[in-house]
């Protein structure tokens, strides 16, 4: 299996697992609550996100690579888990993402709140996305 076939099948799976894990299974309605906050209970708070968060990533992954017979080396994981780990704590302390809206021009739609949605739910979403498609292609290329 080529490394741009491994990427693919990472790709979908680490994305999925996102969408499960933190909107479902990966964090309660009190640690996305505390998770930004200061000092020690916002710290945390963003730590029990981030391990249960990263189980359903793991799960999943490894179920991936079972069934498939993906390709994916143990540095390769590693590199991959690292890069989601470190990003996730980074957009989810909320301020990164804001500073990043503010400094590239998007300063009014990181305010933006309206029929339920909020600019700052849909940065935080498009940079953890992205934060993933580095991780598959770093975890898919480190053999």
């Amino acid at each position: 299996m080529s490394p741009a076939v491994t990427f693919a099948v990472l790709g979908v799976t680490v994305y999925a697992a996102h969408q499960l894990a933190d909107h479902v299974l990966g964090q309660t309605d009190g640690q996305a609550a505390a998770k930004a906050g200061p000092g020690r209970a916002g710290w945390t708070a963003l730590g029990r996100h981030i391990v249960q968060y990263h189980a359903v990533m793991v799960v999943m992954v490894t179920l991936t690579v079972a069934v498939l017979r993906v390709p994916l080396s143990p540095a390769g994981a590693a590199a991959g888990l690292a890069i989601s780990v470190a990003t996730h704590l980074l957009w989810d302390r909320r301020r990164p993402v804001r500073w990043l809206l503010i400094h590239t021009g998007g300063a009014r739609f990181a305010d933006l709140a309206a029929g339920g949605m909020s600019g700052m739910y849909l940065a935080d979403q498009a940079l953890h996305v992205a934060s993933l498609w580095l991780a598959a292609l770093q975890a898919a290329v480190i053999r």
